[in-house]
């Protein structure tokens, strides 16, 4: 089987746009690979949190891995700082990183806005991410388009290594949704839908209330012609919207268009609520479940004493061959 590893930051609620654009693959992809999910609640720190909050976010994107589909009997769902290995192996491949590839990762560049002050871990934080890949013999990794100049890193780190130390690391492939891939924001769709963003209605999270739901689909950004077309450059609102409905209803774009041919935004608006409130409150319902679950806690540390049994061989695999003495 190949091997399959995504993470997902705990910082808050989850929106459509890490839903559509990563996690609904995970559903997929641990059908017929051997499936390792992980909640990446090192990669948060690169910016201040609550404790508190923390450790609230962690569970709770735990149980929203499994009230979306991911069966713990099929996959592996464990907490990243539950297995050292992550930052061991993200110290080494720091060293083996330069400074000039790290300042042109463009997360950074947003993240920072120039800050000199700017915390160290969000300009080194792609290292520990082509670690989490890494130490699993990862093959394919399902994640938003967002996230693939940090792949391409991976990659280049897994090749400079192999190549200096010997074959080390599987070199892992990008698997990219067809659909819903990049979910746009919506007030601004040429930017990407974000929850940093301080306007709640330029996003839709996975516990939204129907009510807010339906409040930030209507008051969504479109254009003045009223006609229902998928044109990214000339109707990048409307073609947002085209590309949520269909990644939550099954429908293709062109059905769509057919379907509202001469129709105009109100209608189509208010049927996309509909098609959204209902595949969240499916979801929702399996999360209340799972959150207040006294099997959530033994689900994270079975998944963690398996992850750490195939992290731990390939992080003696990587000292034997950089000329460390293991003992």
């Amino acid at each position: 089987m190949k091997r399959v590893f995504s993470g997902v930051q705990p910082t808050g609620n989850i929106t459509i746009g890490n839903y559509l654009g990563a996690i609904k693959q995970f559903v997929t992809y641990q059908e017929d690979n051997d499936a390792f999910y992980c909640v990446v609640d090192l990669h948060s720190i690169t910016l201040p949190q609550d404790p508190k909050e923390l450790h609230k976010n962690s569970l709770s994107v735990a149980a929203m891995y499994m009230a979306v589909g991911l069966d713990p009997n099929k996959c592996t769902i464990f907490l990243q700082s539950s297995v050292k290995e992550h930052a061991e192996l993200g110290w080494f491949l720091q060293c083996m990183s330069s400074t000039g590839e790290l300042s042109r990762m463009t997360q950074f560049k947003d993240k920072s806005r120039g800050d000199e002050s700017a915390p160290t871990g969000l300009f080194t934080y792609p290292t520990l991410m082509a670690a989490d890949i890494l130490l699993y013999d990862t093959n394919y990794v399902p994640v938003g388009n967002d996230q693939k100049q940090h792949l391409e890193l991976t990659r280049d780190l897994a090749m400079r290594f192999n190549n200096r130390f010997g074959e080390t690391f599987v070199v892992p492939e990008y698997k990219e949704q067809k659909v819903g891939s990049r979910i746009m924001s919506l007030d601004d769709p040429t930017s990407k839908m974000s929850k940093s963003n301080p306007n709640e209605h330029s996003r839709i999270c996975l516990l939204d209330s129907p009510n807010k739901v339906k409040k930030s689909l209507m008051r969504s950004t479109t254009d003045s012609d009223m006609e229902v077309r998928f044109d990214p450059e000339n109707k990048a609102g409307v073609s947002n919207l085209l590309t949520i409905y269909s990644a939550f209803s099954g429908l293709s774009v062109k059905d769509l268009e057919k379907k509202y041919e001469g129709v105009g935004y109100g209608t189509f608006k208010k049927e996309l609520v509909v098609v959204v409130n209902d595949s969240l409150a499916q979801i929702q319902d399996r999360y209340n479940k799972i959150i207040d679950s006294p099997e959530l806690l033994d689900i994270l540390k079975t998944g963690a004493d398996r992850a750490r049994q195939v992290a731990s061989v390939t992080m003696d695999r990587v000292k034997k061959n950089m000329g460390f003495v293991t003992l």
